[in-house]
């Protein structure tokens, strides 16, 4: 396996638009649901907190809350969503000569600034770190979390396999790569979760390191 160097910049994305006024008032709708629903969550439990306690909270009907959000465990996991179509997009636009592994790394690190800049705009650190807390010790919560990243790991490997003109169902290498990286990635979120107070420069720290162990891991003599 090449060895993984520094993140190779790449073009920026062209400019959005500037979103309408009633886009931006389902934008504020929808994010205040995401504060609410947290807040409570990592306040009273996830079982202990109800689809009427988050839509009070944020001052909109059940009825808001249902055109936003098909059930509590779809907000619950909202951020962490946001994260992930974010470094899926990430990867999708990394130069095509870039090896499977660099891609992936290159689109986790020159991302983070656009995924912080997302959870910050959205809740405080601090509670984002509570909430992935929240979901660790929820068994439904990590249940649902666990088969979201799977799905992700398998959108991955079909984006590696069409990068490097394989069959995702012939070749086994696209899904093992992703295994691996997914691993590390869950591996850095434990850890970073069990730090008392843990920032996203923290995360940020943490994911570069053991990113940047997958080689050696995989291919090194440990005992050396």
């Amino acid at each position: 396996m090449h060895t993984i160097g520094k993140p190779v910049e790449h073009a920026a994305a062209p400019p959005v638009r500037p979103a309408g006024l009633r886009e931006r008032k389902k934008a504020r709708t929808r994010d205040a649901l995401i504060r609410s629903a947290l807040e409570l969550i990592a306040l009273q439990g996830y079982d202990g907190t109800t689809v009427d306690e988050i839509a009070a909270a944020a001052d909109v009907s059940q009825r808001t809350f249902f055109r936003y959000f098909a059930n509590k465990e779809e907000v619950a996991l909202a951020v962490q969503d946001m994260t992930e179509a974010h470094f899926l997009t990430a990867v999708r636009r990394r130069p095509a000569d870039e090896p499977p592994l660099t891609a992936l790394r290159n689109a986790a690190l020159l991302s983070w600034d656009e995924i912080s800049d997302t959870v910050r705009a959205l809740v405080p650190v601090e509670l984002h770190l509570r909430m992935y807390r929240t979901i660790e010790s929820t068994p439904q919560l990590l249940a649902a979390r666990l088969r979201r990243l799977a799905e992700l790991e398998e959108r991955l490997a079909e984006e590696i396999a069409r990068r490097e003109g394989l069959d995702v169902q012939a070749d086994p290498r696209p899904r093992i790569l992703v295994a691996a990286f997914g691993g590390v990635m869950r591996v850095t979120g434990k850890v970073w979760g069990e730090l008392p107070d843990g920032d996203l420069d923290d995360l940020l720290r943490i994911t570069t390191t053991y990113l940047d162990q997958i080689g050696p891991a995989l291919a090194g003599n440990w005992r050396t």
